[in-house]
């Protein structure tokens, strides 16, 4: 009996891919780990009434400072309010917050860095401004706008992305002198392409992969900040369960419930580091030569 060649490419098809597969793995063990931790933090969020969690806004004060046990497997704070409750809730609002503020700094910051890359006297007006803004810490940008307006986290999220924008504006603007000065870009204006054209056929598709790092820096930033504004009384409204505003209410008793500090804070802790771990991994595997350094 023989077998034909297409059932032996067939039958050599997935052992290929699983050998791609371990290649990958083994490539860029970062970005795999780094993803993993990221996409349960992501479930977790999305399938959080599933998950043996109850209402984390509902109070009972007979139960409060309970230690982790059985029934509430974080404990309890101040008002009786279950901690694995809040923290698992409170992923919900770091990773808005964080894609949010990646998702806009990333396109304001792309849209004024390719202008400004591309025009020289735009050039000179913008990145004036851009570096005033960048020689205030972020957090102080937030937190003056915070002040200005009612916590909420569609301002939170506002006030950290014009925090981000200089930074994405100056990584794309700098990736725009680089390729304006190379021999297509010039032959394509030399033929008579538009400026716009040029931007978009020309220039934009090669700032996506340090864009594309730089987002999950930004990402991982953003929560942070958050964190930190929440953390000030500045971020979400107190009855929004996020892991600053967790941490908030439990820094006064950390000497008799460090549990309530802990546990958001292990949280927080591992989802930066998983969004740290994704740029590096693509960093490293969008910059080959950065790779064989390595």
């Amino acid at each position: 009996m023989t077998v034909a060649p297409t059932d032996l490419a067939a039958l050599a098809a997935p052992r290929e891919r699983r050998r791609g597969v371990r290649t990958y793995i083994r490539r860029h063990p970062t970005i795999v780990i780094g993803a993993i931790l990221l996409g349960l933090m992501a479930l977790m969020a999305v399938f959080a009434p599933y998950l043996g969690t109850v209402d984390p806004q509902a109070l009972s004060p007979i139960q409060r400072l309970r230690w982790p046990s059985a029934q509430h497997w974080f404990g309890t704070d101040m008002l009786g309010r279950d901690v694995y409750s809040r923290t698992i809730y409170g992923a919900r609002i770091s990773l808005t917050v964080g894609i949010s503020v990646a998702l806009l700094s990333t396109a304001l910051g792309l849209a004024i860095g390719l202008v400004t890359g591309f025009s020289r006297w735009v050039d000179a007006v913008v990145m004036r401004i851009m570096d005033g803004l960048m020689s205030i810490p972020s957090v102080l940008i937030a937190i003056a706008l915070m002040a200005l307006t009612r916590a909420s986290m569609q301002n939170v999220v506002i006030a950290i992305t014009v925090a981000e924008v200089p930074r994405v504006t100056r990584l794309v603007r700098g990736v725009v002198l680089t390729l304006r000065e190379l021999p297509f870009v010039e032959a394509a204006l030399a033929s008579g392409t538009g400026f716009f054209r040029t931007l978009w056929r020309h220039i934009l598709p090669n700032t996506f992969p340090p864009l594309l790092v730089q987002a999950s820096f930004t990402a991982a930033a953003a929560m942070i900040v958050e964190a930190i504004l929440s953390f000030l009384g500045a971020g979400t409204p107190p009855n929004i369960p996020s892991w600053g505003n967790i941490m908030a209410e439990g820094r006064s008793l950390f000497q008799v419930a460090y549990y309530i500090v802990l546990f958001p804070g292990a949280f927080l802790s591992i989802t930066v580091l998983a969004m740290n771990l994704l740029g590096d991994g693509l960093r490293d595997a969008l910059d080959p030569r950065l790779a064989r350094r390595m």
